[in-house]
């Protein structure tokens, strides 16, 4: 699938958040520092126990998290790689956009996060914008059996939690 260039009514998440450092910096930190700041837990990570956020900084990268497989709460010694993401745009200290597919998603299943980073006079303004549900069958999983608008809404809240855990890492 390619990205669209319209995005249908009702079909995005949006989530917004000030941040008091440089955009240059900022842009780093949500980049190189993701695993930092990314919050664990099963509503934001798929591996239990200890896993590692990581994002290639280039277009074709891969947004992936990997973990060890654990067996009645010990780790078996095997680890695995579960890709979300390919970056679609690369553009420090602008903007990354990259298509992003729930581990549930069949192969042809894909959803576009759009993140802006613009600087302010009293910081950078972080935006991400989560489009392309409409692709996604309304009984998929991924939306939690949720009406579209409450889904919006629960994606952005979603969005908000990871991105006042970004400020709070670049906040120190």
């Amino acid at each position: 699938m390619s990205e669209p260039t319209e995005v249908p009514p009702g079909d995005q998440a949006r989530a917004t958040v000030l941040i008091r450092a440089d955009r240059s910096d900022v842009f780093r930190l949500f980049t190189e520092d993701i695993d930092q700041w990314w919050r664990r837990g099963m509503a934001y990570r798929i591996g239990k126990g200890r896993s590692v956020m990581h994002l290639e900084p280039r277009v074709g990268g891969a947004l992936f998290e990997r973990f060890n497989l654990r067996r009645a709460g010990q780790d078996t010694g095997s680890e695995k790689v579960v890709q979300t993401g390919t970056v679609t745009h690369w553009d420090p200290p602008r903007r990354i956009r990259f298509i992003w597919r729930a581990v549930n998603f069949k192969p042809e299943e894909e959803t576009y996060v759009e993140v802006t980073f613009t600087q302010q006079r009293s910081g950078t303004l972080v935006c991400v914008t989560h489009s392309g549900w409409s692709n996604i069958r309304a009984d998929h999983p991924a939306r939690h059996k949720e009406p579209v608008p409450e889904f919006m809404r629960s994606m952005g809240m979603w969005w908000g939690s990871l991105l006042m855990s970004l400020r709070q890492h670049a906040s120190g």
